[in-house]
């Protein structure tokens, strides 16, 4: 079996580079629960993404000299932690619960797609390019993330014991953030457990993670773009999921599916997961050619993108569901 790792580009001969837009718009990223609702819960989602879609759409457009916005949506469904229903009776009732809400999906994901792409381990290889940030004066006492499977954006301090004989009380101290503004948010994020066969199961926001890496073009194997866009023309959708492709192009009008920037529109439960992607993507060794070919052409095109991944993604979280 041939395995595929993410090389640095300095050992390649080319970096392929993908088409850009100027936004990709997520317009959902629900997992198999909120679909159980069926139409009912899927038409509330979308007619409270509608109104963020038009801002999104109007912010996109600042900045870029007047020219029209190239933007791109996509939706992603959790097919990785859960199987439910499938493809041919779930796509058409997404679909169709956009539509009613004046939305057009142009790109449709499959979460396990992050994961594993084309044979290719995604997850993995980003896995492997993660390069913690230790915070001034720490001591190394923590094992690094591949032993681990958790990642922090500071150090949760070890607590010293009182050096008087028959003393066992610890003193606490609190965790430090590496970048605190004076005063700390700690996070740390499990990025992977493991199953009773000792297969690694990746996490929700490590899967997020891989997924806005791919909505921003900067996802290499090689040299080669991977999670790349399928055109979709037949009218039916498989019946299992492994059938389907890992990212569909549904509308063949669509601008390209990854983009300088992206914003997703997400009920606000989903905050916690999408702050530990940015821990991710802060700490994350993407692939140098990838990346300065997008930062050279946005400049081209007078739509300069932030030197940090992490800030080129953006949010709007919305109430309820």
């Amino acid at each position: 079996m041939t395995e595929h790792v993410f090389r640095e580009t300095t050992a390649e001969p080319s970096t392929r580079s993908v088409p850009l837009s100027h936004l990709s718009l997520e317009l959902g990223h629900l997992y198999m629960e909120d679909i159980e609702g069926g139409s009912e819960r899927l038409r509330q989602h979308f007619e409270r993404v509608q109104p963020w879609v038009d801002a999104a759409r109007a912010d996109a457009a600042v900045g870029i000299r007047g020219r029209s916005p190239r933007i791109s949506t996509c939706f992603l469904i959790d097919d990785y932690f859960t199987r439910f229903s499938s493809p041919a009776e779930l796509v058409p009732l997404v679909l169709g619960e956009a539509a009613r809400a004046g939305l057009v999906v142009d790109y449709l994901a499959r979460e396990s797609g992050c994961a594993v792409a084309d044979k290719v381990p995604l997850a993995e290889s980003i896995a492997q390019r993660l390069v913690e940030s230790p915070p001034p004066g720490s001591y190394g006492l923590r094992p690094p993330v591949r032993e681990t499977g958790w990642l922090a954006n500071g150090e949760r301090v070890q607590s010293s014991r009182a050096s008087r004989a028959m003393t066992t009380a610890a003193e606490w101290r609190p965790p430090r953030e590496t970048a605190a503004r004076r005063h700390s948010i700690y996070l740390d994020v499990e990025l992977w457990d493991h199953d009773k066969d000792g297969r690694r199961t990746w996490s929700c926001p490590f899967l997020a993670s891989v997924w806005q890496l791919a909505r921003l073009g900067l996802l290499r194997n090689e040299g080669e773009p991977v999670l790349s866009p399928r055109p979709w023309n037949s009218g039916t959708f498989p019946r299992e999921w492994d059938d389907m492709p890992p990212l569909l192009q549904l509308n063949t009008a669509a601008a390209p599916f990854s983009a300088y920037r992206t914003c997703s529109v997400l009920p606000a439960r989903f905050l916690p997961v999408e702050h530990a992607v940015r821990v991710v993507l802060d700490q994350t060794d993407v692939d140098s050619g990838a990346l300065r070919q997008i930062t050279e052409r946005s400049r081209r095109e007078g739509a300069s993108v932030p030197d940090a991944v992490a800030d080129r993604v953006a949010y709007v979280f919305y109430r309820g569901l």
